[in-house]
């Protein structure tokens, strides 16, 4: 196979990878607020279900937790439930909301309690205080951190190719096939593209919101 040819077939692959990436981020963020409100709740209960979900997700293998969404349900069911990528998309989903609701909830608890109370003596409902007094200071705080978790989101894509999804990386794989391996290493080349761009985002939001001081 030639070069373009190769880099054609890999860009098809990183489609892939960019649509779960994508989809993980568009689930998973708000899904993260969610469950941080659920982890700072005043009703112990939740707080504490919230808090070991949180717990389990995050200590188990990524990789783990796909085989269950995959599989499990298609054994309970006697049948495939989820396709390959929606499988995918869940378990990354839920996975990564939970890294954020611990993110979110650092950066919200991080806000000083003076702030929220003198929007309190102001008579603002608590929508507004959270939207016009701490969420402004919790993306300053969190913004390093979250772009943390993002990068690495993109390299976890590489994943997916354990319950079959064409990704970047099995593409590359497949191409072993004909005796060549050098596809393989040049995955690199993509990966670290989206990287760079990631990074320089992720610079650039800091140093817009740097007149926040916390």
């Amino acid at each position: 196979m030639t070069f373009w040819q190769v880099t054609l077939k890999l860009l098809e692959g990183f489609g892939m990878t960019c649509s779960i990436f994508a989809l993980t981020l568009v689930l998973a963020l708000p899904l993260g607020l969610l469950i941080s409100f659920g982890s700072m709740s005043k009703f112990k209960p939740l707080k504490l279900v919230v808090k070991v979900f949180v717990w389990i997700i995050r200590g188990v293998p990524l990789m783990l937790q796909l085989f269950i969404v995959y599989f499990l349900p298609a054994k309970l069911f006697d049948g495939e439930v989820f396709t390959r990528f929606t499988a995918t998309i869940i378990a990354f989903a839920i996975n990564y909301a939970c890294y954020f609701s611990e993110i979110f909830r650092a950066g919200i608890e991080a806000v000083p309690r003076g702030q929220i109370e003198a929007g309190q003596v102001l008579g603002m409902t608590k929508f507004q205080i959270f939207t016009r007094i701490t969420l402004m200071q919790v993306i300053k705080r969190i913004v390093p951190p979250m772009g943390n978790e993002i990068i690495t989101l993109v390299k976890d894509t590489a994943l997916a190719r354990v319950i079959s999804v064409i990704e970047i990386i099995k593409v590359a794989e497949q191409m072993m096939s004909y005796a060549i391996i050098w596809p393989l290493f040049y995955t690199a080349v993509f990966y670290l593209i989206f990287v760079g761009a990631l990074t320089l985002l992720f610079g650039y939001f800091e140093k817009k919101m740097s007149y926040y001081k916390v």
